[in-house]
């Protein structure tokens, strides 16, 4: 795999739903290429970081107004 291939697959990888032959490939790039550790690395920390935070719901009136919004476009 090269680093575009990399890229394309990223998702799948960090979601853990990458064919194993794929993720065994893109394992080994990964030894050695430091720019692709590093966007791993980014976006793993980037979901973790989501999933941390506290899920609210959005006020009534707001959901409402949004959701006019969406059906006039």
């Amino acid at each position: 795999m090269d680093c575009q291939e990399i890229f394309e697959a990223l998702s799948e990888y960090i979601d853990q739903e990458l064919a194993q032959a794929k993720c065994r490939e893109l394992e080994r790039h990964l030894t050695t290429c430091h720019n692709c550790r590093v966007v791993i690395d980014t976006m793993r920390r980037t979901v973790a970081l989501y999933h941390s935070i506290p899920c609210e719901r959005l006020p009534d009136e707001a959901r409402l107004r949004l959701h006019k919004v969406i059906k006039l476009k």
